[in-house]
C-alpha cells in the first residue's frame, strides 16, 4: 500500500514537472495588428514617375531673325504686355537710309510717269487731228502714220514709267519688311519672364538646334496646366478626360481637381531614368491656378476607375498570390482572395472575405505565419 502511494506521488510529481517544462517552453503567442474588413470606396490610380511642373498654355522664346546691336528696349522683366506691342528693336540706321533712297526713287518715278503720260496724251490728240486732216485731204496718209507711231511710243513710255513706280514701291516695301526682322513684337498678351541682353549689347539670333538664349522669354500666365511624366507601362490605360488630383509642393495640403487633356504620341527616353510618356492635365477650375508660378513642381494622381461602397482591405495586408492572414479565434489562417480595383492604400475584395472579419496588417513581424497563435493589438 505504501509502495502504491509512493508510485502515485512520483507519477503526480513527474506530471507536474512535465507540465511546468511545457509551460516554460511552449510557443508564445505573436502580438499582431489587425484590421476589420469593412466597406468603402476604392480607386484605381496612377501617379507620375518624376515630378511634373506647371506650364503655360502659351510660351514663346523670342529672338530676332538677324543679329544686331540692341538700340531700344521697351520692357523689363515682370512687365505685362499686350499682343502686338513692340518689345525690342535692333539698330537699323542703314535700313532707314535705304528707305529714304527708296522714297526718293519713288517720287522721281512718279514725276517721270506724269511727264511721259502727259506727252502720250498730247501725242494721241495730235494723231487724232492728223487723221481728220487726211480725211479732208489736207495732208498725206504718211503724216498720219507718223503721228500714230509717235502716239504709241509715247504711250509705251507712259506704261514703262508706271512700271517703274511699281518697282520703286516694291523696293520700299522690301526695305520696310527687312526692318521688321530687327523688331520684336509680342505675339500674345502675357508677362516678360526673362530678357537676355542690355541696351547697346549685341543680340544673336537663335537658329534651330543651337542653344542660344532667346532675347525675350514671354509667358501667357493666364492659362496654366500641368505636364507630368508617366511610366510607359501605364500609357495604354491613360485617356483624355480621366479625372486627376493635382498637388503642389508649394501648396501642401491643397488638392486641385484636374482632367487629362493630352497624352503625348511618343515615349521620352531620359538617360539613366525610366522611359516615360508626357501627360498634360488641365485644371477643372482654371481660376484656382491664378497666381501659380510657371515651373512649380507638381504631382498628379490619375483616377482610372472608382468602386463605391465595396468590400475593401488595406493593400499592405496582401501577401504574394493575393493571400491574407485571417484571425480565427487565436490562430492565423491563410486565405486566398479574388481582388478587383486597387491602389497603394486599398484593394477591392470580390470574394474570400466577409465584412467584420479580422486580417493581419503587421506582416513584417517575426512569427507571423499561417497556424501561429496570436494576441491582438488594435491598429493605431
Amino acid at each position: 500500500m505504501k509502495a502504491l502511494r509512493r508510485l502515485l506521488l512520483l507519477a503526480l510529481l513527474a506530471a507536474l514537472v512535465g507540465a511546468g517544462i511545457w509551460w516554460l517552453t511552449r510557443p508564445k503567442p505573436v502580438e499582431v495588428v489587425v484590421h476589420e474588413v469593412a466597406r468603402g470606396t476604392v480607386e484605381a490610380t496612377l501617379t507620375n514617375t518624376r515630378a511634373g511642373e506647371i506650364e503655360a498654355c502659351q510660351r514663346t522664346r523670342l529672338a530676332t531673325i538677324v543679329g544686331g546691336r540692341i538700340d531700344w528696349l521697351g520692357v523689363e522683366e515682370g512687365d505685362r504686355v499686350e499682343a502686338g506691342q513692340v518689345l525690342m528693336r535692333l539698330w537699323h540706321g542703314d535700313l532707314d537710309a535705304r528707305a529714304a533712297v527708296n522714297r526718293a526713287q519713288l517720287a522721281t518715278a512718279r514725276q517721270r510717269m506724269h511727264e511721259a503720260c502727259t506727252l502720250a496724251d498730247n501725242a494721241e490728240r495730235e494723231a487724232a487731228r492728223q487723221a481728220q486732216l487726211v480725211r479732208r485731204g489736207f495732208v498725206s496718209a504718211s503724216v498720219e502714220e507718223r503721228a500714230r507711231t509717235e502716239a504709241r511710243a509715247r504711250r509705251a513710255a507712259c506704261d514703262t514709267a508706271r512700271a517703274d513706280i511699281a518697282t520703286a514701291e516694291a523696293q520700299l516695301a522690301a526695305t520696310k519688311t527687312e526692318r521688321q526682322r530687327l523688331v520684336l513684337t509680342a505675339p500674345f498678351a502675357g508677362t516678360v519672364a526673362k530678357i537676355s541682353g542690355e541696351l547697346g549689347e549685341y543680340s544673336t539670333p537663335s537658329p534651330p538646334g543651337v542653344p542660344t538664349p532667346p532675347a525675350i522669354d514671354l509667358i501667357d500666365d493666364s492659362c496654366l496646366y500641368v505636364k507630368a511624366p508617366m511610366d510607359e507601362i501605364d500609357a495604354p490605360r491613360i485617356q483624355p478626360g480621366l479625372p486627376v488630383r493635382i498637388t503642389l509642393e508649394a501648396m501642401p495640403g491643397t488638392v486641385f481637381e484636374g482632367r487629362v487633356k493630352r497624352v503625348a504620341p511618343y515615349i521620352t527616353a531620359v538617360e539613366r531614368q525610366a522611359r516615360t510618356v508626357a501627360v498634360d492635365v488641365d485644371f477643372v477650375r482654371p481660376e484656382e491656378a491664378r497666381g501659380m508660378l510657371v515651373g512649380y513642381s507638381a504631382d498628379v494622381e490619375i483616377v482610372l476607375a472608382t468602386r463605391a461602397d465595396t468590400l475593401r482591405i488595406p493593400t499592405s495586408a496582401l501577401r504574394e498570390g493575393r493571400r491574407v492572414l485571417v484571425v480565427e479565434g487565436d490562430t492565423l489562417i491563410e486565405r486566398e482572395l479574388e481582388t478587383g480595383v486597387a491602389n497603394w492604400a486599398f484593394t477591392e475584395v470580390l470574394s474570400g472575405l466577409a465584412a467584420g472579419e479580422r486580417i493581419v496588417t503587421s506582416l513584417e513581424r517575426d512569427g507571423v505565419s499561417a497556424g501561429a497563435k496570436v494576441t491582438l493589438q488594435a491598429a493605431p
